[in-house]
């Protein structure tokens, strides 16, 4: 009989329950309590093992078990929102790690591709690429705001300062990605507006690229829109969830295929003509340039302008 596994992540500890059988018990999350936790689970039937995101506590034991059984990873509000449907609202780890094992037996979804030494290494560039721009953007607004002359030339100073370390992990990154040996890289930078950051960025946070049919990669990005009827309501679609780092570069990505690119130009007017908004507009470029750019990897294609 096929075992479903739980694991709810702390930053000391491993919560684990298996299902059926109600199994449970706790190793720490560490490499020694990782190998604990491979040597246990090698004598089990494992048929999934689900995580939830707990802001990268969980990654060094998603890559450690993804690279030997199929592991989904799943939003934290996913996995409450599943144990509320089983009309469970107590919460301890491990009360959390049975539900996630019951949530693992009937959730279908993409798992978690293993990521090598070097593509680790490209991922973790790129998060702190975007959190170092974020923090920049931050100082930027506070600029605008400020207006007393010692904040502003501090202010100042730090922007400049964190302009030159995006700069420098610009370049790093773009080191890195030959590093990485994947023959998409080359495909993707030669597409017009995928330049070194977006090819990285999605190399790393989107490794399924080229695996999955159009409508899973739209949805795993979050492009996909979902219905919102209820009778005779007819609501409107709206995106939601999806890889955000991903989302975040597809959109400057987008914009430039509007501005250069005819068809993708031709796409946006006629859905502006329609009375679309500019931001509903754009998203269906970014959910057409997302699947074409998983068509051209998947068919091992070059890119192609369509005609407009």
């Amino acid at each position: 009989m096929s075992a479903f596994v739980g694991i709810d992540v702390a930053k000391a500890s491993l919560a684990v329950a298996v299902v059926p059988g109600n199994v449970r018990f706790e190793v720490s999350n560490d490499a020694r309590g990782h190998a604990q936790l491979v040597r246990w689970l090698g004598k089990q039937p494992v048929h999934r093992i689900l995580l939830e995101s707990t802001g990268g506590y969980e990654s060094a034991v998603v890559q450690v078990l993804a690279s030997r059984w199929p592991v989904v990873r799943v939003p934290a509000h996913r996995a409450r929102a599943f144990a509320t449907a089983m009309g469970k609202s107590a919460k301890t780890d491990p009360m959390d790690a049975l539900m996630l094992a019951r949530m693992a037996a009937v959730t279908e979804g993409p798992t978690v591709t293993p990521l090598t030494p070097a593509k680790a290494r490209l991922q973790a560039l790129v998060r702190r690429r975007g959190q170092v721009v974020a923090h920049r953007d931050d100082e930027r607004r506070r600029l605008h705001q400020a207006t007393e002359s010692f904040v502003r030339q501090s202010l100042q100073r730090q922007i400049k300062h964190l302009q030159g370390e995006i700069a420098r992990l610009d370049r790093e990154i773009e080191a890195c990605v030959p590093d990485c040996g994947d023959e998409r890289a080359d495909r993707l930078r030669a597409v017009p507006g995928i330049g070194a950051v977006t090819t990285a960025t999605l190399l790393a946070f989107l490794p399924e690229l080229g695996q999955l049919e159009n409508r899973q990669i739209s949805a795993l990005v979050g492009l996909a829109p979902y219905n919102c009827d209820s009778g005779n309501h007819r609501g409107a679609r709206r995106i939601h969830g999806g890889r955000g780092a991903v989302r975040r570069v597809l959109y400057m990505a987008a914009w430039s295929a509007v501005r250069h690119q005819p068809d993708f130009k031709a796409r946006y007017d006629a859905l502006r003509a329609k009375g679309k908004c500019a931001k509903v507009a754009l998203v269906a470029c970014m959910r057409i340039l997302a699947i074409r750019l998983n068509a051209m990897i998947r068919d091992r294609t070059e890119w192609r302008s369509c005609p407009v």
